[in-house]
């Protein structure tokens, strides 16, 4: 009867261990790891300060369910870095699963880089002119007499380094070959870099020609 007992002990603890190898070769056969960039999105920078330059993006590993992963959109995973401690100046962060945010049921593996940089500055605005581009000859017989711009000036803002630099915003190029008559133009406006920030991204542009009299060159 011992005996019995014994084995009949034994036989359920190898079942169990079967049964338990088994679950996990199931689950763990339907697995894998994919390779893919995901967005860093940066919170509670101070309203004084400005990003001169930041990486958008790093790469990681994610391992999970293929089924899962075929699915998975960039959108779903993302790194999320602090700055809300930060001052002017070049600032280092290390980053860790904690800084992820992903899916429950996938595991990251790998982060490249695992340090990134970032520069921060002072905030700067300033008021600077919009000067209209113009190409091209009006009819010939006809000449511009003065080009009006609405607003004239605008207000621009971003890191002190690059604000400093600016003197003026440019138009779109606004082509007024064969033109005989008054032109009104919403042009976009230009500014190079865009890290530096307008509200107003249009302008109005008239031009106002006239018809060559007697004694005009």
């Amino acid at each position: 009867m011992k005996d019995f007992i014994t084995k009949n002990i034994w036989w359920k603890l190898a079942s169990l261990i079967l049964a338990t190898a088994l679950w996990t070769f199931v689950i763990l056969s339907g697995r894998t790891e994919i390779t893919m960039d995901v967005p860093v999105v940066y919170t509670g920078l101070k309203p004084q300060l400005d990003m001169m330059d930041s990486p958008k993006k790093v790469n990681v590993s994610i391992e999970g369910q293929k089924s899962l992963l075929k699915n998975i959109r960039r959108h779903e995973i993302r790194a999320v870095i602090d700055l809300s401690e930060t001052k002017s100046g070049r600032s280092f962060f290390t980053l860790t699963k904690e800084n992820f945010e992903l899916p429950k049921t996938l595991l990251l593996t790998n982060i490249d880089p695992e340090t990134i940089s970032v520069m921060i500055e002072s905030e700067m605005r300033k008021n600077i002119p919009v000067k209209p581009v113009i190409v091209g000859r009006p009819e010939k017989g006809f000449t511009i007499f003065e080009i009006r711009v609405v607003p004239e000036n605008i207000v621009v803002e971003g890191p002190e380094s690059l604000v400093r630099k600016i003197y003026s915003a440019r138009t779109e190029p606004i082509d007024i070959n064969g033109l005989n008559t008054d032109l009104q133009y919403k042009a976009n406006l230009d500014l190079e870099n865009a890290t530096i920030r307008k509200k107003v991204n249009k302008v109005e542009v008239n031009i106002y020609v006239k018809k060559l009299g007697q004694g005009d060159k």
